[in-house]
């Protein structure tokens, strides 16, 4: 409205008359300055909500139909873990409505257990899964071999390879005489089993069990053991875009073009079980708690060992549970710290401390690896670092001559670790009951004890002994 017509309006007259009548005299051009820029705002603080409302309305569609494949990344050998993280992948996917699975895999093989409950999953599975053998140069050996054969699509990168599944021993060696082919004929059926189900070439497939035959990418593709090569993740979805495959749900059309990408990565209880289900970590837990509940037998009273001793402990079942683990290494590794106890009752540098580090070493070397039948498939490698070995050998080396050390140079006393009973037997008188060469056994009061004397003294049998300092269960006594 201009200012001419507003000027000629009676209602402008009125309420011209009203402000002065109120004693303030209205000023058109100051209205129209102080105005407009409120009006502006008004209106473009209302075409932005208008236009957000309207985006959100094109869109919020075209989200919805836009489809989602979810992709896992799996590396290094296949264990219990990973049947969790790729059926916790899988019960996700089917939540959400995801329209495709890969799998990324670069495995050189692992257990047989594991590997079966994959491929159940896979072949149960609602949700179409590509299995997917990358990046260039990347394996999938023995239960890898698996794993691509159940799922719906098997694509390998460019230079990657697959087979080999021969059983071995846990040693390397091929399982000798009728039980290999008792082995073979179980993974021969099981994986003839799966490629009719997946409408893949049982006879190539069966030859990476009998003959542990390998294929790479193109061979395999050729012969009819996978299904494509791509170069990258793009390439792949773009291939499989209009292709048909079958579900536990039915006949399903793939739509991957174009689709946005989900990466599934592991959790932090799934970070933290990988740590401790190293072989590694296990070995290194497993002698912390023997050895911490070995200087809660010597030291009675003490709480940090004993907590840390059965925290340890507790970790270390739970990485030996998910591990190929061989009950003869535990039994050597618990065998150890019997003897290192059995040193600090009969000091001195002898046979039991010997015995404890070499057996401590055997049960590393054993602790993981089933050394009394062959495995169902060939494992990769779960021994544990021999350098961790030797570190954790030389740590107990260390303790057991500390421990002696301490007998001699005053026990529980020279640490801070002797208790009031304890420190009441200092200064005693006893007789000896053995001869101390240097150790031997004494009567103190009406109590026998475990004695030794200084390295070089010999004291005999029936002579009078002073306690000179208490080591747990052993005195360190001297002439009286």
């Amino acid at each position: 409205m201009s200012l001419t017509v507003l000027a000629a309006s009676p209602g402008f007259h009125r309420r011209l008359e009203s402000e002065r009548g109120g004693g303030r005299v209205w000023d058109p051009a100051s209205f129209l300055k102080q105005g407009l820029p409120m009006r502006r705002r008004i209106v473009t603080v209302a075409v932005v909500a208008l236009a957000c409302l309207t985006g959100w309305l094109v869109l919020t569609p075209a989200a919805a139909d836009s489809p989602t494949v979810l992709v896992l990344d799996i590396h290094g050998p296949i264990r219990q873990l990973t049947a969790d993280r790729i059926a916790r992948g899988l019960d996700t996917a089917h939540a959400d409505d995801v329209e495709l699975v890969v799998i990324r895999l670069n495995s050189p093989g692992g257990l047989f257990d594991p590997t079966r409950l994959i491929v159940q999953d896979l072949l149960d599975s609602e949700v179409p899964v590509a299995a997917y053998v990358t990046p260039a140069g990347a394996y999938a050996g023995s239960a890898g071999t698996f794993i691509v054969a159940a799922a719906n699509f098997a694509v390998m990168a460019p230079a990657a390879n697959l087979g080999a599944v021969s059983p071995l021993e846990a040693a390397g060696d091929k399982v000798p005489g009728s039980q290999a082919h008792k082995v073979s004929q179980d993974m021969r059926a099981f994986i003839r089993g799966i490629a009719e189900v997946r409408g893949r070439n049982a006879d190539a497939l069966e030859d990476t069990v009998w003959n542990a035959t390998a294929y790479s990418a193109h061979d395999a593709q050729r012969v009819g053991v996978i299904d494509l090569v791509a170069s990258d993740l793009p390439a792949l979805l773009d291939q499989l875009h209009g292709r048909q495959t079958t579900t536990a749900s039915g006949s399903i059309t793939v739509a991957s073009s174009d689709a946005t990408v989900r990466y599934l990565g592991p959790t932090i209880l799934e970070h933290l079980i990988g740590i401790l289900t190293m072989p590694e970590v296990v070995f290194v837990l497993f002698v912390t708690a023997c050895l911490a509940l070995l200087v809660e037998v010597l030291f009675p009273g003490l709480i940090i060992p004993s907590l840390l001793g059965v925290v340890a402990l507790a970790l270390a079942v739970l990485g030996f549970l998910n591990l190929p683990g061989s009950w003869l290494g535990v039994v050597f590794i618990v065998f150890a710290a019997a003897l290192f106890y059995g040193e600090t009752t009969v000091p001195g540098y002898g046979f039991f401390g010997a015995g404890g580090v070499l057996f401590l070493v055997l049960g590393g070397i054993f602790l993981f690896g089933d050394f009394f039948r062959p495995s169902d498939l060939p494992e990769p490698s779960f021994m544990v670092n021999p350098f961790v070995i030797a570190v954790m050998g030389g740590i107990a080396l260390g303790i057991w001559v500390l421990f002696v050390r301490l007998a001699r140079a005053g026990g529980g006393e020279a640490v801070g670790f002797q208790t009031a009973a304890e420190a009441a037997l200092v200064g005693q008188k006893g007789v000896t009951l053995s001869d101390l060469r240097p150790s031997g056994r004494v009567r103190i009061g009406d109590k026998d004890w475990v004695a030794t004397a200084d390295p070089g003294v010999s004291i005999d049998r029936g002579e009078q002994v002073r306690v000179r300092a208490v080591y747990g269960e052993v005195l360190k006594v001297e002439r009286a």
